[in-house]
Formats: C-alpha cells, structure tokens, sequence
C-alpha cells in the first residue's frame, strides 16, 4: 500500500501531537502540584515494567536471526537476568548481559 506524502506527514503529525497531549496531560496538568504516596509507589515500578516491554522481543524474535529463538541472546537475557537478580546492580547486570551476547556471538559464529 502505498500513501501519499502528505498522508504520511498528516500522520506523522497527528502523532506528535497524540504523544504530546498525552504527556501534558500527566505533566501540565499536575506537575506541579504534591502527587500522592500511592501514586509515587506505583510510579517507583515504571522503569522494571518497560524494560522487559524493551528487551523480550529482542530476545525471543530477534530480526537478526529472522524471528527465531537464538541461542546466544538467550544465554545473554539469562545472564543478565540472574546477575541482576544476585547482584542486585543494574549497570553490572547489563554489561555482562553485553559481554555475555557478544561472546556467545563469537564462539557460536
């Protein structure tokens, strides 16, 4: 199917101003204001909701291998994912999930 240009940027634009009010509707509305505890204990589990969103279809249908599990990325996730779990240290849990994918993908070839 092909659109034409300005269908494209009309797209394009009805999008940026979805995300936008979309944004200015938590931010503008009440970003100033004392939000409640609950709403800040809720708000603490963001980043370990997204993260996974992120990161899982890279691991179980990677484009590199053409959707197909792949051993190598799979070694990585479990590797990170335990190192994170044991270590209790974000930034040591990624960089050996890194270093982990990028042996495998040179021992695997």
């Amino acid at each position: 199917m092909s659109y034409s240009h300005t269908t494209i940027w009309i797209i394009i634009l009805a999008m940026a101003l979805g995300s936008f009010l979309i944004r200015f509707s938590f931010l503008g509305f009440i970003g100033d204001r004392e939000m409640p505890d609950w709403v800040l204990r809720h708000l603490r589990y963001t980043p370990v909701a997204v993260l996974p969103g992120l990161v899982a279809p890279l691991v179980f249908w990677p484009d590199a291998t053409g959707g197909h599990i792949d051993p190598a990325r799979l070694a990585a996730a479990l590797v990170t994912l335990s190192v994170g779990y044991f270590g209790k240290n974000v930034l040591v849990a990624i960089l050996s999930g890194a270093a982990t994918l990028y042996a495998m993908i040179y021992l695997l070839g």
